[in-house]
């Protein structure tokens, strides 16, 4: 079968894919960080290419609820006296109807993967995630909660559960390791947005299955 992996540079979940025999491509602006097929470019060019299956992994970073504060002025969360950030906002508008085009798609089988969202973006997109899935559940000891949009496909059961590690701070609070390494990199955002093995793997397993 076909399937698209769009918004993917890394690889791991067209490979994922291509192990189970499947026809996968990824697509994304930046080339592809291991060798296979790959469409660097603009998504909207091969969305009508005759896909029986499209996993989706837009950018989120004016989505997801962590950069909510960022909606207003001085980053304040809402408030009274707190006037929005208007380009910010723009850009999240712009975001979410990007994330809309791709889930509302003319593709049988669609899943579209994005942490937790604020309520803003969730409003404009119209529903929430038919899942939440941590890497903990599929054998990474990573806690990041992310939410899965799904048409046709069923919903994924975890694998292998392992206790997260975490990175405690002197106030109480704690972390991810992974999100304490990514913390002040230049590269955060690219780091953070691949798909962790375990999970990868349980999507081609899972949804391979639907697919024959």
């Amino acid at each position: 079968m076909r399937v698209l992996i769009a918004c993917e540079f890394s690889g791991i979940v067209r490979d994922a894919f291509i192990a189970k025999g499947h026809d996968a491509m990824s697509c994304d602006l930046l080339p592809t960080e291991r060798p296979g097929p790959h469409h660097q470019g603009e998504v909207e060019l091969i969305l009508e290419d005759g896909w029986d299956m499209m996993i989706a992994f837009p950018p989120c970073t004016y989505l997801c609820n962590s950069g909510v504060c960022h909606l207003y002025m001085g980053g304040r969360k809402q408030a009274e006296n707190s006037p929005i950030n208007t380009e910010r906002w723009d850009k999240m508008e712009a975001a979410a109807y990007f994330f809309n085009m791709i889930l509302n798609r003319d593709c049988n089988k669609i899943a579209v993967e994005n942490p937790i969202m604020h309520g803003f973006a969730t409003k404009i997109i119209g529903r929430k995630p038919d899942q939440y899935v941590q890497p903990y559940q599929f054998g990474h000891k990573i806690s990041k909660k992310t939410g899965l949009w799904l048409r046709n496909l069923p919903l994924l059961v975890p694998t292998k559960i392992v206790e997260p590690e975490w990175i405690y701070y002197k106030n109480g609070g704690r972390c991810s390791p992974d999100h304490y390494k990514n913390a002040f990199s230049k590269t955060r955002g690219k780091s953070r947005s691949i798909t962790y093995q375990g999970i990868a793997d349980c999507m081609a397993a899972t949804w391979s299955e639907d697919l024959t």
